[in-house]
């Protein structure tokens, strides 16, 4: 599912990258984890844990994007999966589910999240 998912995801940044953007310590990204407030996996051919860079706008992290992955993980998804459905296109978007998060179309994205569980 690995390689599903970095075929998806444009771009990666490396955890310490990620700390660098938000001028914050690697501590407070991993404090980012923990939180769910970002979802990392291990991607490319070195196995290092990153972010989609999609998570980032306007120096910070997508505001919408906990709550978002509060619903999905409610609804049974694991991370690669959470990530493979926030990246895959879907035509009735007009783009991905974390293309419309950050749009600021989070009501929309969340109500679809909710409706997997059913």
């Amino acid at each position: 599912m690995v390689s599903n998912l970095e075929n998806l995801v444009a771009e990666w940044l490396p955890l310490p990258d990620l700390a660098e953007a938000l001028d914050v310590s690697i501590k407070r990204v991993h404090s980012l984890i923990d939180e769910r407030a970002i979802i990392a996996v291990r991607v490319g051919p070195r196995n290092i844990r990153s972010v989609p860079a999609a998570f980032l706008q306007d120096g910070g992290i997508v505001e919408s994007l906990k709550g978002t992955i509060s619903v999905l993980k409610d609804s049974g998804y694991e991370d690669h999966e959470l990530l493979v459905w926030l990246f895959t296109p879907d035509e009735s978007l007009a783009g991905t589910p974390m293309d419309a998060l950050r749009a600021g179309r989070k009501t929309e994205i969340r109500r679809r999240a909710q409706a997997l569980s059913w």
